[in-house]
């Protein structure tokens, strides 16, 4: 295989300036250039891929600040993620955030060691502090499922989604409508507890704290898992004769916990306790969930390549997206029961 002191050799010049060719660096005649493209092409050079990234200071790799791996979600997320980094033949470094105060910890890691080349923060806030050592650094880095005004994000309307769940209940004609949270110190589960709050007050329905359950009684991916969801709707059933009819429930996974405990009570879905979620992640079809769908795959894919733009060109111009939802009706809402009686 040629070398880069053969293609030197064959152009002329020395291999300082056939590396500053092969990186398109400015400081190069364009005479020169062609001349090394030529021998380049000539003696069919291929540059090695990590002397390439050396010399551009580039690592072609990506890290990703994410709460946990195994929720599905995330899963979910990731999956977009990979899809699109894989297209841009970049690696993607995870790091796992399994306590909240330790997200800080890993900001500064990132900017200290740049082993990545920009950084993805999926699901955590970040603080004005950081958001501004960011901006003053040039570090790449894209926000999904967060928010800050200084940094680009990529989101999903998360209090529009609660507030359809929420809606759709009310149109079946339930009145007593609980809601089943994540930990409150959670962006997503703060916002859907908004939307929640939104479309009873719009429709003319109070508030009740017995009817509320945060899961901040759960360590694990922050109150979103199976077990908090079962727990907490043992509790909403505990209330007997004030228990709701029906009940949002703000993840999917978290909502197949709480179907196993009606159903542990010898209670029916949908004719005593109606059920939807969020996420429409793969299980809920198979357990027939009505849900709030949001484009998971779609967020992780936009995040990659707006990531990739601002690692390629530090655009200035700030990036916010926010991604729609719709609701996927299925059996645990009683939609599909009420259309049958109307049908009869």
């Amino acid at each position: 295989m040629a070398t880069i002191y053969d293609v030197a050799k064959r152009a002329g010049v020395g291999i300082g300036t056939v590396s500053r060719a092969i990186n398109k660096q400015p400081n190069l005649s364009e005479k020169t250039r062609l001349k090394v493209e030529q021998a380049i092409e000539e003696l069919n050079y291929q540059p090695h891929s990590m002397a390439q990234s050396l010399a551009r200071r580039r690592t072609n790799s990506i890290g990703c600040i994410i709460p946990f791996f195994t929720g599905y979600f995330f899963v979910q997320l990731l999956a977009g993620i990979q899809r699109k980094i894989t297209q841009y033949e970049n690696d993607l470094i995870l790091y796992s955030v399994d306590q909240t105060n330790k997200k800080e910890t890993f900001l500064n890691r990132v900017l200290k060691e740049r082993r990545v080349d920009g950084i993805l923060y999926i699901s955590l806030e970040i603080s004005n502090e950081d958001a501004a050592v960011f901006n003053q650094k040039g570090f790449p880095i894209v926000l999904v499922d967060s928010f800050h005004p200084d940094l680009d994000s990529i989101k999903v309307d998360n209090v529009e989604g609660a507030y359809l769940a929420t809606k759709h209940l009310i149109d079946l004609g339930y009145h007593d409508i609980a809601m089943i949270d994540g930990q409150l110190n959670s962006v997503p589960a703060r916002l859907r507890l908004e939307g929640y709050k939104k479309a009873l007050r719009d429709n003319g329905l109070a508030f009740h704290d017995q009817h509320f359950v945060a899961c901040d009684f759960a360590n694990e991916a922050d109150g979103f898992n199976k077990q908090s969801g079962y727990t907490a709707m043992l509790q909403l059933l505990d209330l007997s004769e004030s228990r709701p009819r029906a009940v949002f429930v703000s993840s999917d996974i978290q909502a197949i916990g709480a179907m196993q405990a009606v159903r542990e009570r010898n209670l029916r879905i949908p004719e005593d306790i109606a059920i939807v979620g969020f996420d429409d992640i793969e299980l809920a079809s198979y357990v027939g969930l009505t849900t709030v769908k949001q484009p998971t795959i779609e967020m992780g894919e936009l995040a990659v390549e707006r990531l990739m733009s601002r690692i390629d060109s530090l655009p200035d111009q700030g990036f916010q997206k926010q991604l729609g939802t719709e609701i996927v009706v299925r059996e645990t809402c009683g939609a599909q029961r009420n259309q049958h009686r109307l049908a009869q």
